[in-house]
């Protein structure tokens, strides 16, 4: 009797209320990922919901958001993430020594790397990197960025964001610098995630449903249940005896009583 082929077989555990968790698309795996400060990272989830961040299978966190940067905000994501957090420090309004300074808190408070968006001079990234020993990406908007000059200034990665042209622009970076490592936004169709992996990106970049549109899809489940069974009716309302089962249940370390 011959051997059962298992590789492909990968085996999945998850708790009963975990298993609502956010899944990311499967098709994302199908990217090369890239290994940042020892770990493995193809998924990237956008997003400063600690909520969504806590719940959610990504293997890293961008934490980029359209405020100037501040301490709070990150030490809060990166105390909620299990994965990796790659923190903003500006590029647009907040530039200088200030985000100097927000780059060196944000590796003391334990990011894995920092941000940079477009408007950032390499002169500032700079400045960055002589005070930060963590990764720096720097965002890339359009076919336009002088992406040598980026790398010469100390960025590690470049994070393509170039709405409907990101598999173009990543395509063209690619072919001038085989090497550099790229993470990029990938859309919310299987379609457009694959054009992205293919034009060259190592890591995709995947923005979540807002907790709104999760909480609103929970919902219509609720009521298509109710519309489908009339007569159906949630028990919110407990007797002594759910009060003493879940005692019960406590003191014997949660197993459910036949």
């Amino acid at each position: 009797m011959g051997t059962p082929n298992t590789d492909d077989h990968i085996p999945r555990i998850s708790g009963t209320l975990r298993a609502h968790a956010l899944r990311l698309p499967e098709t994302i795996y199908k990217a090369k990922g890239m290994v940042v400060m020892g770990r493995r990272i193809k998924t990237i989830i956008f997003s400063t919901d600690v909520a969504i961040i806590r719940n959610c299978n990504a293997d890293a966190v961008l934490a980029v958001y359209p405020f100037t940067p501040q301490q709070t905000i990150s030490q809060a994501v990166i105390n909620s993430a299990m994965a990796p957090v790659f923190v903003g420090v500006g590029g647009g309004v907040t530039k200088g020594v200030r985000s100097a300074v927000i780059a060196q808190d944000a590796e003391a408070q334990g990011a894995f790397g920092v941000v940079v968006n477009t408007p950032m001079s390499n002169s500032n990234i700079r400045l960055i990197r002589r005070l930060i020993d963590i990764p720096i990406v720097a965002t890339v908007a359009d076919e336009g960025e002088d992406i040598q000059g980026r790398l010469d200034a100390g960025v590690s990665i470049l994070n393509v964001a170039a709405g409907a042209k990101t598999p173009e622009v990543v395509r063209q970076i690619r072919e001038e610098f085989p090497k550099v490592p790229i993470i990029a936004t990938g859309g919310n169709s299987d379609e457009s995630i694959l054009a992205t992996i293919e034009a060259g990106a190592n890591s995709i970049v995947y923005t979540p449903p807002t907790t709104g549109q999760i909480i609103g899809e929970f919902m219509s489940q609720y009521r298509a249940l109710k519309t489908k069974n009339p007569e159906f009716n949630f028990k919110t309302t407990d007797t002594d005896q759910d009060t003493l089962r879940d005692f019960l249940e406590i003191l014997t370390g949660g197993d459910t009583l036949q």
